[in-house]
């Protein structure tokens, strides 16, 4: 690592009073496995404040030693873990890269220091900081909402910054995982014609969906069902919201 290139920091809660690692080989940032240095919050290479040092140890004692059995407290948890780590990021400045762990998705990305935005790579800025047109779509293993720029992704991805209510997240997951069950009980099976039935019923609820998440974004964003992937029912209806209003 030359001078002039940031250290690397990993935001993560593992039971220790500091949530912050680094890795062992400064040049192995990109690799996940290598932060296993853990950072103590009164380093003097941090230099951090009493209060951001209170918020790091209070995030990180508050997740339980076997992990979350709540889906809303883990939400919760991986919420605050992502505001706290925009907090470090902006406070550490350029002369950090910071990286913060999402438990609940199981995934590692950059916070920028300037702009708050969550990054695949490190000083990648060609992501959008949220995505602004949406399309639903139920596919077997992928999350049902999809973005230019973002891929697939699950309702209460923090990148994603589209704060739903609990009760339609909640009911965007049971979705997904219907969709995966019947696709797996449909190829044990393998009856013409046994889901049918079913899967109507999940392209039905996937536009019921995709409409109360255009009420809830408003008309900042435009929100597109596109069906089904499964069984040729994505090519049945393509339609656009703005807020309740039908495009």
């Amino acid at each position: 690592m030359t001078s002039e290139e940031p250290r690397s920091v990993l935001v993560q809660a593992r039971g220790e009073p500091s949530p912050l690692y680094e890795p062992v080989d400064p040049e192995a940032h990109d690799d996940l496995g290598a932060f296993t240095r853990n950072v103590p919050l009164d380093d003097d290479r941090l230099a951090l404040p009493a209060e951001l040092v209170d918020v790091l140890r209070s995030w990180s004692s508050a997740r339980p030693p076997a992990g979350f059995t709540s889906r809303p407290d883990l939400r919760k948890h991986v919420e605050q873990g992502l505001e706290t780590a925009r907090r470090l990021a902006r406070r550490l400045g350029p002369s950090w890269s910071v990286r913060y762990w999402d438990e609940r998705h199981r995934t590692a990305k950059w916070v920028c220091w300037g702009c708050d935005r969550l990054h695949w790579e490190r000083d990648d800025h060609g992501t959008p900081p949220h995505p602004v047109d949406l399309t639903v779509e139920g596919e077997f293993k992928y999350g049902p909402l999809r973005s230019e720029g973002f891929g697939d992704f699950f309702p209460d991805d923090p990148a994603s910054g589209l704060a739903l209510s609990d009760d339609l997240v909640a009911d965007l997951y049971t979705w997904a995982e219907s969709i995966d069950s019947t696709l797996n009980l449909d190829l044990r099976d393998r009856e013409e014609g046994k889901y049918d039935a079913q899967w109507q019923r999940l392209f039905r609820e996937g536009t019921e969906l995709a409409r109360r998440i255009a009420h809830e974004l408003g008309p900042a964003r435009t929100v597109t069902y596109k069906g089904l992937a499964h069984g040729g029912l994505a090519a049945l209806t393509s339609i656009s919201w703005q807020g309740d209003r039908q495009l």
